[in-house]
């Protein structure tokens, strides 16, 4: 599978942002389209949401994710409508304990460690070796109508755990429609489709003698 190179990273250069300041983040940023409550992280010492910070914490190193009994963490991520999703951010490390790669699943809410080992990634990036929150755009195309993006990263450098310390996209958002209700009204009752009433053997006059 061909695999999505970075030899850099790039934390906001070329986003145009709010007027309120650097502080507010990108204008596409989706962060408060992210079902955070129901962000799962597998094999991880710590819930999945609390590496989904608002954009002035993204280089926080304080809160982080680390991954449990061995090197490999999933993180799945819900959003509160449809997401045409364009940037995967994330920080990771330090040392060792980087993410080598990282594959992303397009709505795939229930994904654990067999399905990821069986399943093709919607895409695949390899991680530089950054300190710095890194961008890795995706195939638009391929993740056009999200309701959520599942994370698997499957190895890191060489040690026992990796951590994560900021999980972020840009995309656009709309509101998920509902499926409209449909009502069908019986213009004329047919009474050979309707069961009969006990006691009336199907004569309904209400004629009085």
């Amino acid at each position: 599978m061909p695999h999505d190179h970075h030899d850099d990273c790039c934390s906001h250069g070329h986003h145009d942002h709010n007027q309120d300041g650097d502080d507010v983040g990108p204008n596409d940023n989706l962060f408060p389209y992210i079902d955070r409550p129901n962000v799962v992280a597998l094999n991880a010492t710590a819930p999945g949401s609390s590496v989904i910070k608002p954009w002035h914490e993204r280089r926080d190193e304080v809160v982080f994710l680390e991954s449990d009994t061995d090197e490999q963490l999933i993180i799945r991520v819900p959003f509160n409508g449809s997401v045409k999703l364009r940037t995967l951010l994330l920080k990771t490390g330090p040392g060792d304990q980087m993410a080598e790669k990282v594959f992303l699943y397009a709505n795939a809410p229930s994904l654990d460690f067999t399905d990821a080992q069986d399943r093709t990634p919607t895409q695949e990036f390899e991680v530089p070796v950054s300190s710095d929150v890194c961008e890795y755009p995706v195939k638009a195309a391929k993740f056009s109508s999200l309701s959520s993006v599942t994370i698997f990263i499957p190895s890191n450098r060489g040690a026992d755990t990796t951590k994560i310390f900021y999980i972020g996209f840009l995309g656009h958002w709309t509101q998920r429609k509902e499926n409209p209700m449909i009502t069908v009204y019986e213009a004329q009752a047919n009474l050979a489709d309707h069961e009969k009433i006990q006691g009336t053997d199907g004569n309904f006059s209400t004629t009085q003698s």
